[in-house]
């Protein structure tokens, strides 16, 4: 199990997230989004609930499995909330969390836990409907596989381990920045060797 309170690596820069236990709020509704070990933080979170059958009664849990295949589905299924659903991937619940933020209402408070793809995904989404960011409470846990975002042909790479990287897309050898773009939901990368081609360091395992 990962929990990541503050950002990996230090001294970090402003754009990099921080991440924090989740806390019970009150709140309208409570919507719970997380993926792989995510789980465990949401467990936790109606654990330290003051009354959890009345906070259960109105949560709306959003899971998928992490990218390293972990699947707690079961432990969260079992918590008994109001409303509680299982995608695939992430890119099969970003559909359904988008239909639940177009019918959702003021006072909502939101808790997305798991890897930093999942959380980066459904803040973007959450904040481009409006909601304030101080509603959304961030924890990650499990895998630090990163997002990145080519800085030179705008593709995305999903779950990259290692330091350098070549772009799924363009093909360039890129190094993977801790700045982060909440627009795009993305760690940025930058091409390695634009002043050597071919001079590219031999790449390493940073995020596993």
């Amino acid at each position: 199990m990962t929990t990541t309170l503050l950002p990996v690596g230090a001294p970090s820069i402003r754009s990099r997230p921080v991440y924090a236990p989740l806390e019970p709020r009150p709140a309208s509704q409570h919507l719970i989004v997380a993926d792989g070990e995510g789980a465990e933080a949401v467990v936790e979170l109606f654990a330290k609930a003051p009354d959890r059958s009345a906070m259960l009664a109105i949560s709306h849990i959003m899971y998928t499995p992490g990218p390293n295949g972990t699947d707690q589905a079961a432990s969260l299924q079992a918590l008994g909330a109001a409303q509680f659903f299982r995608a695939p991937s992430i890119p099969a619940l970003l559909p359904r969390l988008a239909k639940v933020l177009a019918d959702a209402h003021m006072g909502i408070q939101f808790y997305l836990a798991g890897t930093e793809g999942l959380i980066g995904q459904a803040e973007r989404d959450i904040m481009n409907t409006g909601f304030p960011f101080a509603s959304i409470q961030k924890e990650h846990r499990g895998s630090t596989v990163r997002r990145v975002q080519c800085v030179h042909c705008k593709g995305i790479t999903e779950n990259v381990a290692t330091d350098p990287f070549k772009c799924s897309h363009c093909g360039l050898n890129l190094f993977v920045r801790d700045h982060y773009s909440r627009r795009m939901a993305a760690f940025q990368g930058v091409n390695i060797d634009a002043e050597d081609p071919g001079q590219v360091p031999e790449s390493v395992v940073r995020f596993k």
